[in-house]
């Protein structure tokens, strides 16, 4: 038994001699995720919230709203760069200092862009905050696998799945809300008690809670990572700019696949030794690769609809951003009521229940969306939202759960940085597609004769009809999402 798995079977069950240490144990758990959890969800929120700012950023600032879009694109591709290098932290240090380390760049990031003086101070906070945001999602997702029977993981995995789906969908309605009444830095000043707070209360009560072990840094490694993640992103999110980009979308994205396969080869040579940044053997389990793929698919659904609906619902039917960001939020909280429930339902049932008619019914809701015109009334684009947020939240509890409990306790890491590089990739492809295809379908409306308003719907169905054909390939693979076999306690059996 290797020692992660000794730690989790330790943290588990907790000692035989005693059930008041074993009910002390199980509490010390809760409370260790309790505050990854509200720590997660703090700065996951962070992601989108900028989306809404930008008029009022442009304005103040004296900037482009290309320049203005990179305080978004910064900060996914800073988390695109980091997120690889946590499967060596998450193994090398403890619990306690990783999660120090986290949340004192997020509230440093925090503080820098709440007194920015300009555009490049600010674009400087949100890259240090993406760096604390990046080492945080796999470390909840690590801490989870560790501390919590597989018999239990589903309820808690909903839990996530609410910090992962519902944070990023209410950051545009906060962001909409306070910039009513404040200006720009009070999305920043607001956030950062908080931060300090959660830093404060998780540097005293979080306890190190898995067993480190010295593993390298593969130097070469983590410079491959960088140009092959930073590339793919930096080029998705440049399609969208179109020729405001800085370079061509094609060269970064160029630059970014010949380095992931030089990263992929580098890693299977180095996981021999098991010296790799990323263990790629993740990808030996049949339900990792299929969640991980069906995860990325609704991360594109996800990311794509909240750029493209606020679009739609300004430009065609005159919404202000506050209207726009309170009509989207019914759907981001009904999504994180089901999440738990969810979890219980996979707990007894498992994925499939769950993920076959939440992949056709987001699919069905990308395929009405795809039909859309000034003249659809606004409360049938509410449900239709609240529907996609109800699919989705029938996803992601099966699609992590599943995925990453299929995984040796030896690669929880590495399979919770993966989850997360696929997030950050996925939800960038989301945007750069939608963006990309709305844009090119609203000019060929408009040159056709269409006028603006009509042009936009033309450029918003055309977005939406791509991403009901992606999502199909979503609905093929939830059939083939399994509950990972394994026996309390035991270590996961890895299908071939």
């Amino acid at each position: 038994m290797t020692s992660d798995t000794a730690a989790s079977t330790a943290a588990d069950t907790g000692p035989a001699t005693s059930d008041d240490d074993g009910t002390a144990l199980a509490a010390r758990n809760k409370l260790v995720i309790g505050l990854l959890l509200v720590s997660a969800f703090v700065v996951i929120l962070n992601e989108t919230i900028m989306g809404v700012a930008l008029p009022s950023l442009t304005r103040d600032l004296g900037i482009t709203v290309t320049a203005g879009q990179w305080l978004t694109t910064g900060f996914m591709l800073t988390m695109a760069v980091v997120i690889p290098i946590t499967g060596f932290l998450l193994q090398r240090f403890n619990t306690r200092p990783v999660f120090i380390t986290a949340m004192s760049l997020f509230s440093l990031g925090t503080a820098i862009s709440a007194v920015a003086p300009g555009f490049g101070v600010l674009l400087l906070g949100r890259v240090v905050q993406a760096s604390g945001t990046a080492i945080m999602m796999p470390l909840l997702m690590t801490t989870v696998l560790t501390l919590v029977p597989p018999a239990t993981r589903g309820r808690t995995m909903g839990n996530i799945s609410i910090v992962i789906s519902v944070a990023p969908a209410i950051g545009p309605t906060i962001s909409g809300v306070i910039l009513s009444v404040l200006e720009w830095r009070f999305m920043f000043i607001i956030v950062l008690p908080i931060a300090l707070a959660a830093l404060a209360l998780g540097a005293v009560r979080v306890k190190n809670v898995t067993t480190p072990r010295k593993v390298p840094l593969d130097v070469l490694s983590v410079i491959l990572s960088a140009f092959a993640f930073g590339g793919i992103v930096f080029g998705l999110s440049s399609i969208g700019e179109g020729a405001e980009a800085a370079v061509p979308a094609w060269l970064p994205i160029g630059v970014g696949v010949v380095s992931l396969l030089a990263f992929v080869l580098r890693q299977r040579a180095l996981q021999r030794d098991d010296k790799a940044l990323l263990d790629l053997r993740t990808f030996l389990s049949r339900t990792f690769t299929t969640s991980v793929l069906v995860l990325g698919v609704g991360m594109i659904a996800l990311f794509g609809t909240l750029i493209v609906l606020p679009i739609y619902l300004q430009n065609v039917h005159g919404l202000d951003p506050l209207a726009t960001g309170l009509l989207l939020l019914p759907g981001g909280l009904l999504q994180g009521v089901l999440s738990p429930i969810v979890g219980r339902i996979f707990d007894k049932h498992g994925p499939t229940v769950l993920l076959v008619p939440g992949t056709m019914l987001v699919s069905a809701v990308l395929w009405f969306l795809s039909t859309v015109s000034e003249a659809t009334p606004i409360p049938m684009v509410l449900g239709a939202h609240v529907a996609l947020s109800v699919g989705l939240a029938l996803m992601f509890t099966p699609l992590f759960t599943s995925g990453l409990g299929s995984l040796p306790g030896r690669l929880y890491s590495h399979g919770s940085a993966i989850v997360g590089t696929v997030q950050q990739v996925a939800g960038a492809a989301g945007t750069a597609v939608f963006v990309t295809v709305m844009t090119l379908a609203s000019v060929s409306a408009a040159s056709g004769g269409a006028g603006d308003i009509a042009a936009a719907s033309a450029g918003v169905r055309a977005a939406f009809l791509v991403g009901a054909i992606i999502s199909l390939f979503a609905v093929v693979g939830s059939f083939f999402v399994r509950r990972p076999p394994v026996t309390e306690g035991a270590e996961p059996i890895v299908a071939h």
